[in-house]
């Protein structure tokens, strides 16, 4: 059975090499490429890949929202996400939103096509720097000493908190998410108090410590 697989990651070098290192594989076929989250969204409508292999950290809208939104709208979706980022909240946000591998992009190629294989057949996978860090995060919760203050935040409102973050206007912001300025402002406004943060500088602290962007992607 030919596996159909789409590729998203905002670097083209990195979608050309994976293309051209799955393109040699039998029962493997490169259905698409996605720059961005958004993009990723409108491909899985049109394409409907079986997997999907998703960087996490880009800009406009990251790995994790992007996943989330796929999977409501396409249930039979598997992604895998590969990332330069084993931080426990890109590793949990991914999951969150419903990823069913994590890989790091200094892996080997032969384990992203074990990763292929498992997801493909409904089973998750996990390298073993990334079963590590979810260890951690399920001891952390037993002991009550883990918190995740974005989960108070709607799906909306981490879009725009992440564009926020990459420096975007008010008016970029409501051109590129489809809403008028002053949907963004109460946005701005709404997110500012959930996380009792008032200005720019610590929203943007606060967006890359979440995971939901990143400065050095």
């Amino acid at each position: 059975m030919e596996i159909n697989i789409l590729i998203v990651d905002d670097h083209k070098i990195m979608r050309e090499g994976l293309r051209n290192l799955l393109a040699d594989k039998a029962n493997i076929k490169v259905v698409g490429e996605a720059e961005n989250g958004r993009e990723a969204l409108a491909l899985t409508k049109k394409l409907k890949p079986d997997i999907i292999i998703m960087d996490v950290a880009m800009p406009g809208l990251n790995g994790m929202e992007a996943t989330k939104m796929i999977l409501n709208e396409y249930h039979e979706a598997r992604i895998i996400a590969l990332s330069m980022h084993s931080g426990k909240q890109f590793v949990t946000g991914m999951f969150r939103s419903g990823a069913s591998g994590y890989l790091l992009k200094d892996c080997a190629f032969d384990e992203l096509m074990d990763a292929i294989k498992a997801v493909h057949s409904k089973h998750t996978y996990l390298s073993r720097e990334i079963s590590d860090v979810l260890v951690r995060e399920f001891v952390s919760n037993m002991d009550g000493t883990s918190t995740n203050t974005g989960e108070v935040l709607s799906t909306r409102e981490k879009e725009v908190l992440q564009l926020i973050s990459e420096g975007n206007s008010t008016k970029i912001i409501a051109e590129k998410l489809f809403i008028s300025v002053k949907t963004v402002e109460t946005h701005r406004q709404k997110i500012m108090q959930k996380l009792n943060i008032f200005t720019i500088s610590e929203l943007t602290k606060y967006a890359i410590r979440m995971g939901f962007t990143s400065l050095d992607n």
